[in-house]
């Protein structure tokens, strides 16, 4: 879930039903070449974010980016992916420049029979576009009681511990975990400490940010609070994003390390190279695995004892000035069940551009 200062104010927000939405949604891709049942993944995947809460990987932050992408060529709406090397539990994936909002969610589908087999398999995936939120792919292994894990490597914007140039990107890593009553414990967070999606929103939204989170174009670091810079990817970057921890002291060499392991299992390992050489802008590499727990332990067993671990998180004691203590996916459950009643919220502005675009491609509106 974000910060607050990247909530949409209630004021500013117009509240639409979900389903409408991913309509809509699907609708606009399919205007743009994008096959209709892809369409549907695409706007299942941008949907699902907005219901729980993850708005920076929703349709207000990142549609307009697609459609963009599908129109001017750099995102493939009819990709001829292909498997181009296969083990009984593994495969390395060609994405064929599609969109990895559709294409992952088929990898991990790869990944989960593999899995049903061998106990374990992943999917490494290479020439793919933007993942969208990761934890979408993870999440997918939960009903096949198994634990989903998701990676991506993205384009530069990230600079290494000590470092003045950018050497990897935000690269997310998600696991989901299914339990049995509790709601599943879903972990999606970016290596750095903030993903560069969170500063678009922040950056429409008007919003701050602390000191510790982003240096400048020599690589020393913002320590004062202040307003979100315009561009932070290159070339034309004016500031770069800190890794996770921030500075030395604070652990940023954790979030730069976990940061290029992403990037070994997501690039390096399936042949697609790494952020600082990618062939075309908008590359991307990517990572899903599938770990079946009756291969290790009986389901029902796991999933009894996965409640027991969660219950026991939630019940801890909140420290002076906190109201409880929230396990990873927590959040995202109950904003999800909010939303689904009461409508997502949507920025007036993406509104308004929704309605835009809907006329622009002969999409019937009616959010």
């Amino acid at each position: 879930m974000p910060l607050e200062q990247f909530h949409i104010k209630e004021e500013d927000a117009v509240r639409v039903n979900h389903e409408n939405l991913r309509k809509t949604v699907a609708n606009l891709l399919v205007r743009v070449n994008v096959p209709e049942e892809d369409a549907k993944l695409g706007a299942d995947c941008l949907v699902t974010a907005d219901l729980r809460g993850v708005d920076s990987h929703g349709v207000s932050n990142m549609l307009r980016y697609y459609i963009d992408g599908y129109m001017n060529g750099s995102i493939n709406p009819r990709p001829q992916w292909r498997i181009v090397k296969e083990a009984p539990s593994a495969a390395t994936v060609d994405c064929d420049r599609g969109l990895g909002i559709i294409i992952a969610p088929k990898a991990m589908d790869i990944a989960i029979e593999k899995a049903g087999k061998t106990g374990m398999a992943a999917v490494t995936m290479r020439n793919g576009r933007h993942f969208g939120m990761a934890s979408y792919h993870s999440m997918r292994a939960l009903p096949h009681d198994m634990i989903g894990m998701a990676l991506t490597a993205v384009g530069p914007s990230v600079l290494p511990t000590f470092g003045r140039e950018v050497r990897l990107g935000t690269n997310p890593v998600s696991y989901a975990v299914p339990a049995k009553e509790m709601p599943p414990f879903v972990l999606d967070w970016a290596t750095s400490i903030v993903a560069g999606n969170k500063l678009g929103i922040g950056r429409r939204l008007g919003a701050s940010i602390p000191g510790n989170w982003i240096a400048r174009k020599d690589g020393s670091i913002v320590t004062e609070p202040g307003p979100i810079p315009e561009r932070a990817m290159p070339p034309n970057a004016e500031f770069y994003i800190l890794p996770f921890g921030g500075t030395r002291e604070m652990g940023s060499h954790k979030g730069y390390s976990l940061a290029a392991m992403v990037e070994i299992l997501c690039g390096v390992l399936s042949g697609g190279g790494f952020a600082m050489i990618q062939k075309e802008r908008g590359d991307a590499r990517h990572f899903v695995a599938a770990y079946n727990i009756a291969s290790f332990t009986p389901v029902e067993e796991f999933k009894k004892m996965m409640d027991a671990f969660l219950q026991n998180l939630a019940s801890t004691p909140p420290a002076v000035g906190h109201d409880r203590v929230i396990y990873p996916g927590q959040l995202e459950a109950e904003e999800s069940a909010e939303r689904s009643t009461k409508g997502i919220p949507l920025h007036r502005e993406v509104v308004q551009w929704l309605e835009s675009i809907s006329k622009e491609l002969s999409v019937p509106f009616a959010l």
